[in-house]
């Protein structure tokens, strides 16, 4: 009988024994370091077609007019700049910014206040008197036009804050949009841009702001007229969008536009705009 219990006895000690052994498991292994974090994503490029601001000389003095770049970017408003200063498509267009001027940093956009940092520019630069005001507004409008904001722009050369540009313009403030009345052409054709070749019918868009909304249009064939008619902006006396469609044969031609005149040639001299097109069949 002493014999049956020590044996249950030690049968019991060993299934214990056994239990705690597999419930104890093998010895934890310290953890490594897990996985990098992955790195947030910057902002990606997407094709987009910036206003760009340039200088035109008028029969009513030096006026800005735009074009529409097509660019891939992340950042639209510093390379609206860069555009800016690499030139215009259209002949007639051209920026009065110093040769050699360039973004220094990408232009920042924070409380209120647009802020464009240059290089490559000194503040006794010579521009014209009369196109220092407007040099600096070409900037204005080109970066507002970027991130469609009416925001004033500070101007910085060298990362250092500047009393004044081209001994005229003082920057020791953010600058405003001048008027936009007095400041940019009051016609402008968008598309096609100068030197386009485009298939018929050709469709002319753009933007003015003239009398009873009417803007009178004329093609063009070596300096003849080969047809004219008048289209609508959407609102008169304000800045508003237009468009036609026009049919050609193949060929080259120069489409223009005009401001109406209604005081018949009494008032100052009227504005236009004209783009150099090849049609093809």
């Amino acid at each position: 009988m002493d014999e049956e219990v020590g044996a249950v006895r030690w049968i019991v000690a060993l299934v214990v024994v056994l239990l705690m052994a597999g419930c104890s498991g093998p010895a934890p292994v310290p953890a490594g370091p897990g996985p990098a974090p992955a790195p947030t994503p910057g902002p990606t490029a997407t094709g987009r077609a910036l206003p760009v601001y340039y200088v035109a000389e008028t029969a009513a003095g030096p006026r800005l007019f735009r074009e529409f770049h097509r660019v891939e970017t992340a950042d639209p408003a510093s390379d609206a700049v860069r555009e800016m200063f690499a030139g215009a498509v259209d002949p007639d267009y051209r920026t009065l910014w110093p040769s050699g001027t360039s973004l220094r940093a990408p232009v920042e956009a924070a409380g209120g206040v647009i802020t464009v940092d240059l290089a490559g520019v000194t503040p006794g630069a010579q521009v014209g008197s009369a196109g220092a005001e407007l040099t600096v507004q070409q900037l204005v409008y080109t970066v507002q036009g970027a991130l469609q904001s009416t925001d004033p722009v500070r101007i910085l050369l060298d990362g250092e804050p500047v009393e004044e540009l081209f001994g005229a313009v003082s920057t020791a403030d953010p600058v405003r949009r001048a008027d936009q009345y007095a400041t940019r052409s009051l016609v402008q054709i968008d598309a096609p841009a100068d030197g386009a070749v485009v298939s018929g019918p050709v469709e002319v868009t753009g933007e003015a702001a003239v009398f009873e909304a009417t803007v009178p249009w004329v093609v063009l064939r070596d300096g003849a007229v080969v047809q004219e008619g008048f289209t609508s902006t959407a609102e008169g006396q304000v800045f508003a969008p237009f468009s036609f469609t026009v049919e050609l044969e193949p060929g080259e031609y120069v489409v223009r536009i005009t401001e109406d005149d209604p005081s018949g040639g009494e008032g100052r001299p009227v504005l236009t705009d004209d783009k150099a097109i090849t049609v093809t069949g």
